[in-house]
């Protein structure tokens, strides 16, 4: 599975930024050491994000953060390796490949764990188990969770499909138009396509996997910005707790970040674990989703994997309140 990664285009990338809590620099390299600039991959896995940006989180913990929004890990990860982001969220398999090739990253922080992935087919398609997908036409963005996520589906259940690139922002025009039988998304875009294909949605769970959704940092940022890094995630502590609790505030802020309908959202919410932690046990997936991407050529297959938990950097997490 090998696919051209598309080149960040700067002029999109300032168009698509989202500023909060005060002005951040434009240039995450010089920028002052209380402000951030956060790569968002627009999807309530890191819902902690938007969250903490309309509730004033931020302001309250004393970090400016500039908000830049991207469609997936892969395109958010290619920014921080250009020094265009300090912090950038993405899920864990784009990540296990990124960290071979930029080998400064650290990951500072799992965001939340998902355990709501699903194979959406088209019932007209005749398509009403996993078994049926053999043969067809799967949409989903090669190198990302999703991708992972339908490839182990599929082993599990010793069946054979064809992955079909398609960008997250394309993924409910494929599925409506039929242009693939069936689609692997993460949300917002798997909830979407449910919606949009209604009686004709099957959603097939399978496999093993369940997404680890992370925050990553750059090596400047480690260095020079420890300070802004925890009241970051500290912000994003008590986002995770507002999420939690079912906070209305905090599910309309969502709403508005990833533009799902807030009723949706709500149901939505609920199939993640917000607690922001790192674990060291994430080295062993972070390896097994990097020997994944090898027999798929998203990592060269002659690539040495690196071990991983140097990778893990858990000073930044917000410490337990003493009561």
């Amino acid at each position: 599975m090998k696919t051209p990664l598309r080149r960040i285009v700067a002029a999109a990338v300032a168009a698509a930024a989202l500023s909060v809590a005060g002005t951040a620099c434009s240039d995450a390299g010089t920028a002052n050491a209380d402000q951030l600039t956060v790569g968002f991959v627009v999807d309530p896995s890191w819902a902690q994000v938007p969250v903490a940006a309309d509730t004033g989180l931020f302001g309250k913990h004393s970090v400016n953060v500039k908000v830049v929004n991207f469609q997936s890990g892969v395109e958010a990860l290619q920014a921080a390796a250009a020094g265009q982001v300090d912090i950038t969220t993405a899920a864990d398999v784009p990540t296990s490949a990124a960290l071979t090739r930029t080998p400064t990253l650290r990951v500072i922080a799992d965001g939340s764990r998902w355990e709501g992935s699903h194979i959406v087919a088209r019932r007209s398609a005749g398509i009403n188990t996993i078994a049926d997908l053999a043969g067809k036409s799967i949409g989903t963005p090669l190198g990302t969770s999703a991708a992972y996520y339908v490839s182990n589906a599929l082993a599990q259940n010793n069946t054979k499909a064809e992955l079909v690139q398609v960008s997250p922002s394309a993924i409910v025009t494929a599925a409506t138009q039929r242009n693939v039988d069936a689609v692997s998304i993460f949300q917002p875009y798997q909830a979407q396509t449910i919606k949009a294909l209604g009686d004709d949605a099957v959603a097939l769970s399978g496999g093993t996997y369940n997404q680890h959704s992370l925050f990553v940092a750059t090596e400047a940022a480690v260095t020079t910005k420890g300070k802004a890094i925890s009241a970051f995630l500290s912000a994003l502590g008590d986002a995770g707790a507002a999420l939690s609790e079912h906070d209305n505030a905090a599910t309309d802020a969502v709403a508005k970040a990833t533009q799902l309908d807030p009723e949706l959202l709500r149901t939505v919410l609920t199939e993640f674990d917000f607690t922001i932690q790192l674990n060291p046990d994430l080295a062993g997936k972070l390896a097994e989703l990097g020997t994944w991407a090898k027999t798929q050529k998203s990592i060269d297959p002659s690539t040495q994997l690196p071990d991983y938990a140097k990778f893990l950097d858990n000073q930044f997490l917000p410490q337990p309140s003493k009561s």
